[in-house]
C-alpha cells in the first residue's frame, strides 16, 4: 500500500473534528475485529481535544470495545497530575474518562510531582515504550498516531532548528527551554512516530496554512518538522479549509466521502 501523503479537507473546524472522530471510531472497531486490540497515540492541542471530545460525543461511541484499546501520547507538557494545561488531562476530561478503558492499557507520561526530574521521566516513558515493544522494535505497534502542527511546523514537542528532531538513537527526549510554554516538555522523537501504522494530523486555522504549505512541499524538516512525517501505511492530513490555502492542488483529496475500503 502507498503511504502517500494525502489532504482531506474539510470545510470548518467542527465539521473537521467530527469527521476524523468518525472515521477513528469506524477504524478502531475494524482493528479490534481483526488484531482484537487498538493501540493509538493521543496529541494535545486545540484540534486534538476536538477530535476527542467529537468521538465522546458520537452516536457511534460505545460501538467500539473500550477494554481492547491501547492509549499513549506523543508528547506531554512536564506539569503536576490533574494540571489543565496536561494533555493527559485534557484528553481524559474530553474522552478517556467516559468510556470503558482497561487502566493497564493508558499510558501517561509522568507528572512532574511523581518524584522523577525532566531526564528520569523521559527514561522512564522509553522504558514504558520498551517493555510493550513489538518484535524487534523499541516501542509498541502503533496503529493510528494523532499529531497537530503549530504555526511553525511544530510536532508533537519537536521543534524548528531544534536538536530534538534531528534525534534518531533515542525513543523519548526531555525538551527544555521549549520556544512555547510551557518549557519544560516529553516527546516522542520522529522515528517513533513515522513507526506508526497511519499518522494523522489534524490542522486547523489560517495560522497553519504557510508552515503546511511548506510541509506539503517539501521543506527541510529541520526548518519545518511536519515535513519529516511519513507513517508506515497512510500519512493523512486533516484540515479546515483555512489551513489549507498554500496546499498543492494535487495533494488535495477529490474526494468527499471516505468508507473504510481505502484503508484495508
Amino acid at each position: 500500500m502507498s503511504n502517500e501523503r494525502r489532504v482531506i479537507v474539510h470545510p470548518d473546524k467542527e465539521t473537521l473534528a467530527g469527521s476524523v472522530a468518525a472515521r477513528f471510531i469506524t477504524k478502531v472497531v475494524d482493528l479490534i475485529a481483526e488484531f482484537d486490540e487498538a493501540t493509538v497515540v493521543l496529541t494535545g492541542g486545540t484540534m486534538g481535544i476536538a477530535v476527542l471530545e467529537a468521538i465522546n460525543a458520537s452516536p457511534a461511541r460505545d460501538s467500539v470495545d473500550w477494554s481492547r484499546v491501547n492509549v499513549w501520547w506523543g508528547d506531554e507538557r512536564f506539569l503536576p497530575e490533574g494540571d489543565p494545561d496536561r494533555n493527559e488531562t485534557q484528553a481524559r476530561e474530553a474522552l478517556l474518562d467516559h468510556v470503558p478503558l482497561d487502566p493497564a492499557r493508558v499510558h501517561p507520561f509522568a507528572r512532574s510531582d511523581a518524584g522523577l526530574d525532566l531526564d528520569a521521566a523521559a527514561a522512564a516513558y522509553a522504558d514504558e515504550l520498551a517493555a510493550h515493544a513489538a518484535r524487534d522494535a523499541r516501542q509498541p505497534h502503533f496503529d493510528i498516531t494523532f499529531l497537530g502542527m503549530g504555526p511553525d511546523g511544530h510536532i508533537a514537542s519537536l521543534f524548528p532548528e531544534r536538536s530534538g528532531i534531528r534525534e534518531r538513537e533515542a525513543t523519548v527526549i526531555a525538551v527544555r527551554n521549549s520556544p512555547k510554554p510551557p518549557p519544560e516538555r516529553l516527546s516522542l522523537t520522529l522515528p517513533v512516530i513515522n513507526s506508526s501504522a497511519r499518522v494523522w494530523l489534524v490542522v486547523a486555522g489560517q495560522d497553519k496554512a504557510a508552515a503546511l504549505g511548506l510541509t506539503l512541499a517539501g521543506a527541510s524538516m529541520n526548518e519545518v518538522p511536519a515535513a519529516g512525517v511519513e507513517g508506515r501505511r497512510r500519512t493523512l492530513f486533516f484540515v479546515d479549509g483555512d489551513a489549507a490555502a498554500e496546499v498543492p492542488e494535487n495533494l488535495i483529496d477529490p474526494g468527499q466521502f471516505w468508507t473504510g475500503a481505502d484503508e484495508s
